[in-house]
């Protein structure tokens, strides 16, 4: 079974719900509205760049609501039988095998597609019935009709800059959610989680967020993605650990960003500008 296609693209992150709290430090009101909505039975659709804390959202409501986590990793090879299952043939057999979204609303857990546009539009279309008042899964290759169990709950984030030149939801697919806009935290709470995360003191927390909010500026000069509050916290990590805070800057914020050597070099006179 390791092999098997339909449970490659899946990540438990919780069988059951999580014992330990995951940290999460809201920015807004995401947290309140996120548990209105679970009682609604109102799907969510996160919006936010790369790192900036969608994921542990989604893992922190999970664990305060008390609700077990399926995540999906979406690609563009993702297809629908992947989501729902297939049949699988064996040596006594064919069985049917559940996949992760099917598991999810048996299960009434919490369903969260990682950056869903990456998904085949086709694959996107199963999903409709499970986001409006209807919350119905159909499996075509078994004749079921399933409803959702209570405490079923449908999430699905996005990139929206990076994602919107090359791929979008589709209206129809959009309003069925409820959006939230998850950005960079502000620079003190930011510099609160890279301190917590990471195990580096408060004063170097603050400096490695004074140099995102600068590398961040970089965007309108040809920087695709801008550091992550990801990257932070594994650029604090190598300085707990003993890595000098210049090389662990170059390693884990600039060389993840871009290979243009002029780019490159612009984040690197910011380090040495920061780092004095």
């Amino acid at each position: 079974m390791g092999n098997d296609p339909a449970r490659s693209v899946v990540s438990e992150l919780a069988a059951h719900p999580a014992a330990e709290e995951p940290f999460y430090l809201p920015t807004g009101n995401e947290v309140t509205i996120f548990e209105q909505c679970h009682l609604q039975r109102l799907p969510i659709l996160l919006k936010g760049p790369t790192g900036c804390g969608k994921t542990r959202l989604v893992e922190h409501m999970a664990w305060r609501l008390g609700r077990p986590l399926i995540t999906v990793a979406c690609h563009d090879d993702l297809t629908a039988s992947d989501l729902i299952g297939r049949f699988l043939v064996r040596h006594d057999g064919t069985v049917w095998q559940d996949g992760p979204l099917t598991r999810a609303v048996r299960e009434g857990a919490i369903c969260y597609l990682d950056e869903v546009v990456e998904a085949r539009q086709d694959t996107m279309v199963v999903l409709h019935p499970l986001s409006d008042h209807r919350r119905l899964l159909p499996i075509d290759k078994t004749g079921e009709l399933i409803e959702a169990a209570p405490g079923f709950q449908l999430v699905v984030s996005y990139n929206p800059g990076y994602q919107r030149m090359l791929k979008d939801l589709k209206p129809s697919t959009r309003q069925r959610f409820v959006a939230l806009d998850i950005g960079f935290p502000p620079p003190a709470q930011e510099a609160e989680i890279v301190a917590r995360e990471s195990n580096i003191d408060r004063a170097m927390a603050h400096q490695l967020v004074e140099l995102a909010n600068r590398l961040r500026e970089l965007r309108d000069r040809g920087l695709a993605e801008v550091p992550s509050t990801r990257l932070l916290v594994a650029a604090g990590a190598l300085v707990a650990a003993g890595v000098p805070i210049r090389q662990a800057c170059n390693v884990a914020i600039i060389a993840p960003l871009s290979d243009d050597a002029s780019l490159t070099g612009a984040m690197l006179d910011l380090v040495e500008l920061t780092f004095v």
